[in-house]
């Protein structure tokens, strides 16, 4: 067995691209292989085989890997619920939320969870391909690190840096990020990764020459810039889409401030028929077909926020006007009657009113729930599959109609008498192609094309592999798996 770790010089550098690229390229070859992460801090989660939750990242790279997510592959996962403080998942499961500061100090706690983990996949995988956090540099955070080369020195693992020129200042970033660590860490670096290139290389080349020289350390190789490269987004919010002509439905999605889940919108980004707007702060929502109410970690600070600006009152224009509103998971908590958190989990104890849009009441409890699940939607008798992620305990009165009518018996959601408002627990409810079609034909599109979602992930997962082979040096990757 070996572990093999990628580590950036800052967050996006590329780490999780370059560990789902490695995850498949080493698939191809033959090599069990399988990704780990041993911290990770997202709001965009996805549920396991064995009923916990990871990062997003980390489910993609299952994919690659051609294997169904497990709780082993993220053993800790942060989700922030203020600026200061998070929900502390430890092997798939709420565990409690603390501060930043209490959170230091847990991190010997945390620290065993993953090595118990690394043991495990250690023991049935060749290679552990390995996705660090952030970067190794940040010094404030290098006390009981669990997630950089505090993890790396722990179960003495190889290390990659990877740097993104797109930023600027690439060689900078990767000569002070290894100026900022110790001599055995500095040791433990066994090569630069250049990513998102554009340009002629051999203007490059001198540089490549100069840093290699100046740090003893080869360049394994320069990965070019994709322009339309999809990879569901670890946290930020991706916003690129391909121009869309006139005639597209109008999709936006307002941006709260604890926004989660927002990879539920990346069919709809992908789609040629959908343009989908995403709507920040300060920001009027603009005429739509459809606004998406997405999920939240904090629905009810979220929902106070909303209305903050002024974007009820937008949603009630929107439907005076005929639009049709859809809101998933916190969006399906903040359309019923209220939002009631007695046991404190979100901030302070209370209830708070929502859009009333729907008859339906939420109460927050501690047990969070977690399945992976299909049914039919409602809307035309289609099958859907998607993924429940949420601590709320929703009442619906028998009388109403349902939104999905799920296999195990239970009814999803609500769907308003006038068929203008949807609500559904269910994330990732674009994805399969007849559910896409059908609720963009309750939105108003006419006729849809239906877009295969996870065939053109597969796609860019494959180019993703292609790209070692045509631009890493293979031979060396091969030896630092252990090959």
């Amino acid at each position: 067995m070996t572990s093999l770790m990628v580590q950036g010089t800052t967050s996006d550098a590329g780490k999780s691209t370059l560990v789902t690229a490695l995850c498949r390229w080493l698939k191809r070859q033959g090599v069990a292989v399988i990704p780990f992460k041993p911290q990770n801090m997202a709001l965009n989660s996805a549920v396991t085989v064995d009923g916990g939750e990871i990062g997003r990242a980390q489910a993609v790279q299952a994919q690659a890997a051609g294997l169904v997510p497990h709780t082993d592959m993220n053993p800790i996962l942060l989700k922030p619920n203020s600026d200061v403080g998070a929900q502390v998942i430890i092997h798939g499961r709420a565990v409690t939320c603390m501060d930043a500061t209490a959170y230091h100090d847990y991190k010997r706690v945390a620290m065993q969870a993953v090595l118990e983990s690394h043991r495990r996949l250690s023991a049935t995988y060749q290679v552990v391909m390995v996705e660090g956090a952030g970067s190794p540099a940040e010094i404030n955070l290098r006390a009981n690190d669990i997630a950089n080369m505090g993890f790396a020195e722990a179960v003495d693992c190889s290390v990659i840096l990877i740097a993104d020129i797109d930023k600027g200042g690439v060689f900078a970033h990767l000569v002070g990020t290894l100026e900022l660590l110790s001599p055995s860490e500095q040791a433990r670096v066994k090569g630069f990764v250049i990513n998102r290139f554009r340009g002629d290389i051999a203007l490059l080349q001198p540089g490549l020459d100069w840093l290699e020289a100046r740090t003893g350390k080869p360049v394994l190789g320069v990965l070019p810039y994709l322009m339309d490269l999809h990879l569901e987004a670890e946290d930020a919010v991706d916003v690129r889409q391909a121009p869309k002509a006139e005639s597209s439905l109008r999709v936006v999605v307002p941006v709260l401030p604890r926004i989660s889940n927002h990879t539920d919108f990346d069919p709809l980004r992908l789609h040629p028929q959908v343009d989908l707007r995403f709507v920040g702060p300060g920001e009027a929502i603009p005429s739509a077909d459809l606004i998406i109410l997405p999920g939240s970690k904090s629905v009810r600070a979220d929902l106070a926020w909303l209305r903050e600006q002024g974007w009820d009152r937008a949603i009630q224009r929107h439907l005076r006007y005929g639009g049709k509103l859809l809101g998933i998971c916190g969006g399906l908590q903040m359309l019923g009657e209220s939002v009631a958190d007695p046991l404190g989990l979100e901030g302070p104890a209370g209830v708070s009113h929502g859009l009333g849009l729907l008859p339906l009441h939420t109460e927050l409890a501690a047990h969070k729930q977690l399945r992976n699940v299909r049914g039919r939607l409602c809307l035309g008798d289609v099958e859907v599959t998607g993924y429940e992620i949420h601590a709320g305990v929703t009442r619906v009165p028998e009388t109403a109609r349902a939104a999905v009518r799920l296999d195990d018996g239970r009814a999803d959601g609500a769907v308003s008498d006038d068929d203008q408002v949807f609500g559904t627990y269910l994330h990732g409810l674009f994805e399969g192609a007849d559910a896409c079609a059908a609720l963009l034909r309750w939105a108003g599109l006419a006729s849809v094309e239906r877009i295969d979602y996870h065939g053109l992930r597969e796609r860019d997962i494959d180019r993703l592999a292609d790209l070692i082979d045509r631009h890493l040096d293979t031979d060396r990757l091969r030896e630092l798996c252990g090959l």
